[in-house]
């Protein structure tokens, strides 16, 4: 949801089309640093009057952060805004912060994850009080993106100092154009199952449920309405019905305008596989 207007208005939109869950910014997702925020900001968002109606609120990062940066001044930049972003969400009483890892930019995949462990060591250490956790997203892996598999997700949680102020959000869309199979039943159990056993299913603090534009496996990012994609709408079933998920918050990042029809749309398909 937009925070145009202030961070309060994020629950005004989310509660008008009868949201549970909803995923905000902490700031506008495409600078890199923003003003602090006021006393009054914060007393309005913790204490409006619908923000009881949300089951989950949670912030996704903004899309300039690259810990895998091999330019230094992009890279302390992107430190400095993750640090700035982590305080905002704290300030919030967001529980986490959801962050595409990190692309790698031809220095390689195993120089860029281990550049993302050593930048996220950097940023916790000097927030050592903070609650709000990392939430590392599932990639597409498009580009030198990182993130697309599994076991690049399982590398940063094994080697970061403090692995316990990470958490895992899976992007539906996301696992899909990366190549994991999720067009069936059987397909999107099978894929969970590794999602479990190479990183662990108690991590999974969030899912993205987008359809996608692309094919499987074409690693690139484009989002499109349930249903209207090439995922099919089996995946979309598992998730919504399996006991396991029942308590992770599941939001859109589908298309859509000011008036958030789209977006009614999109919860109606999802809350009619019920």
């Amino acid at each position: 949801m937009s925070i145009g207007g202030g961070v309060h208005m994020a629950i005004e939109r989310a509660c008008s089309i009868k949201c549970r869950a909803m995923q905000m910014f902490v700031k506008n997702n495409m600078q890199w640093f923003a003003r602090p925020l006021t006393r009054d900001e914060i007393r309005a968002f913790l204490e409006h009057r619908e923000r009881g109606e949300l089951l989950s609120i949670f912030a996704h990062a903004n899309y300039l952060i690259n810990l895998a940066a091999t330019n230094p001044q992009f890279h302390a930049n992107s430190l400095h805004a993750l640090s700035e972003e982590l305080t905002r969400a704290d300030q919030l009483k967001l529980p986490f912060l959801v962050l595409h890892p990190g692309a790698h930019l031809g220095a390689g995949e195993e120089a860029g994850l281990k550049k993302i462990v050593a930048s996220i060591d950097k940023v916790l250490r000097k927030l050592p009080k903070l609650k709000t956790r990392i939430a590392l997203e599932t990639t597409a892996g498009q580009g030198s993106c990182l993130g697309h598999t599994f076991k690049q997700i399982a590398f940063i949680f094994d080697n970061v100092r403090e692995p316990q102020r990470l958490c895992v959000c899976l992007d539906t869309a996301h696992v899909f154009a990366a190549g994991y199979d999720i067009g069936s039943k059987a397909a999107i159990k099978k894929t969970f199952r590794e999602f479990d056993r190479t990183i662990g299913l108690e991590r999974l603090v969030a899912i993205h449920v987008n359809d996608s534009k692309t094919a499987r496996g074409s690693r690139v990012d484009r989002h499109e309405h349930i249903g209207k994609g090439k995922i099919g709408l089996d995946a979309f079933r598992f998730i919504m019905r399996d006991r396991r998920f029942g308590n992770i918050p599941k939001v859109l990042e589908t298309p859509k305008g000011k008036d958030l029809r789209e977006d009614v749309e999109n919860l109606n398909t999802l809350r009619g596989l019920l």
